[in-house]
């Protein structure tokens, strides 16, 4: 998939359980199933009702967490973090969750998102007397929950929340409760679970499935959830005028197979396809997704035209780490290493090729030159979702406009860079209304603002160049 080659990236997955003897092993599984969310370096920190213990490091769930490193993390609660770096953003020292020690006791935190004040929040910590030890922005909310006086940890939360300004989703965990909290426009989807007696939150439904865990709802926006061996507790930090999740989490980030607000992503995905083929009708005579997130789309556009849809790019799951360089010749044409076109469909075809998005463009030109190097006699690009013109604050790698293809060129320009014979990105309205058309019957408020410029919270222009700190 172009947006995951061209490094288009969300910054976290989150994880957590409360009371489950096997809390550590169950935290594991979770985070194997939100690997897709980051792949540069995960963290788990455990409990056993007494003391707080952690495991991190560079790489896959299943590269850091063996059986050697498993043998630290014995308890009965735990929270876990997969991330994707940005520039300045790498380091052993930022990869969560960060753990803090102190007389009165530890704490534990990871977070999914961008604190959009971040930098003005660090300084003025700074100036008061803060040492940090990283440079992840999550690092600002453990300092400000420290400043929060004698009060109880769930008021001095409330109070640090009420100080940011951005999209996220944190876990808090001291040695007696977990703590959980979205922002109050429910940027990023966070969702609550049981299994068993046990308490279950992670930032995607499919790694409920996953664990066998229960589906229980979604985390409220402005909701601040507190676990312990007492039960739950819900209350509301902060209320917002509106929600915005992330749109991109349905046209590209999130599983086909999780459910966010209610909305099944594929089932969405499958109406984007439909949407497009009432926008873009084309003749040709095969439809090919551009793998992974794009074949669910793919499929709708096949299914509303009648073009049959084929298997036209294969994607190999075998190049994404390795220790072995490959030649040059492959590195200056490395998009063949990551899809494959498949000569017998595409030959001698007119191609439809669906894919989620375009950022820079870059690879998007390539596939359309590997399947006209395949035989395709005319090749039609098709994108669920509108262009992207401007940058995002809110977590995920596209902060500088001059990065985004469709900011500086149009349709048609970058039509002829990519050698397509048609370029058709789906409307803002359409998409709108193909994500909210659902089986569930629920509408919600969405995040425009890489399509429209229209940011759901307060933005700094003198940071709309600037790359901005992530999780």
């Amino acid at each position: 998939m172009p947006a995951e080659i061209e490094g288009l990236q969300e910054e976290c997955g989150i994880f957590g359980v409360w009371g489950h003897t096997d809390a550590s092993q169950i935290t594991y599984y979770g985070l194997h199933s939100l690997q897709h969310r980051g792949q540069e370096g995960t963290g788990m920190v455990v409990t056993d009702g007494s003391k707080l213990s952690g495991v991190k490091g560079d790489g896959l769930v299943t590269e850091v967490f063996t059986a050697e490193s498993m043998k630290d993390l014995s308890g009965n609660s735990a929270i876990g973090h997969v991330r994707y770096s940005t520039n300045g953003g790498s380091g052993y020292e930022n990869i969560q969750p960060l753990l803090f020690h102190s007389q009165t006791g530890s704490m534990a935190l990871c977070h999914n998102g961008s604190l959009i004040n971040a930098k003005a929040l660090r300084n003025q910590l700074e100036n008061q007397g803060s040492i940090f030890q990283t440079s992840s922005d999550t690092e600002i909310l453990a300092h400000l929950i420290r400043r929060g006086g004698f009060t109880s940890l769930k008021d001095r939360v409330k109070n640090a929340l009420s100080m940011l300004k951005g999209a996220y989703a944190f876990l808090i965990m001291t040695e007696t409760e977990l703590i959980v909290a979205l922002d109050p426009n429910g940027m990023k989807p966070l969702a609550l679970g049981k299994l068993g007696n046990a308490y279950v939150v992670a930032s995607e439904t499919c790694a409920f499935d996953i664990v066998g865990a229960k589906f229980e709802r979604d985390i409220y926006p402005g909701e601040l959830l507190v676990i312990s061996d007492e039960g739950l507790h819900s209350e509301m930090f902060s209320l917002a005028s509106h929600t915005a999740m992330c749109t991109m989490e349905y046209i590209y980030f999130s599983r086909p197979d999780s459910n966010i607000n209610g909305i099944n992503v594929h089932s969405a995905r499958k109406r984007l396809g439909k949407q497009l083929a009432l926008e873009a009708p084309i003749e040709a005579d095969v439809v090919t997704g551009v793998p992974d997130s794009s074949i669910s789309v793919a499929i709708g556009y096949a299914e509303a035209t009648g073009i049959p849809y084929e298997m036209g790019l294969i994607k190999n799951r075998y190049v994404g780490r390795t220790f072995i360089q490959p030649s040059q010749a492959l590195r200056d044409q490395g998009v063949k290493m990551k899809l494959s076109p498949v000569r017998g469909v595409v030959e001698g075809k007119r191609v439809i090729m669906v894919d989620d998005s375009i950022v820079r463009g870059t690879t998007s030109k390539r596939i359309v030159n590997l399947l006209r190097e395949a035989g395709a006699t005319e090749v039609h690009v098709v994108i669920s979702s509108p262009a992207i013109k401007n940058p995002c604050f809110y977590g995920i790698d596209m902060s500088t406009r001059k990065e985004l293809i469709a900011a500086n060129h149009s349709i048609e320009e970058i039509r002829e860079i990519m050698g397509a014979d048609s370029l058709t990105f789906l409307s803002v309205d359409g998409m709108v209304e193909a994500i909210n058309k659902n089986e569930s019957g629920k509408s919600q408020g969405l995040c425009l603002a890489c399509f429209t410029g229209n940011y759901p919270t307060e933005i700094n222009p003198v940071d709309s160049e600037e790359k901005v700190p992530v999780c």
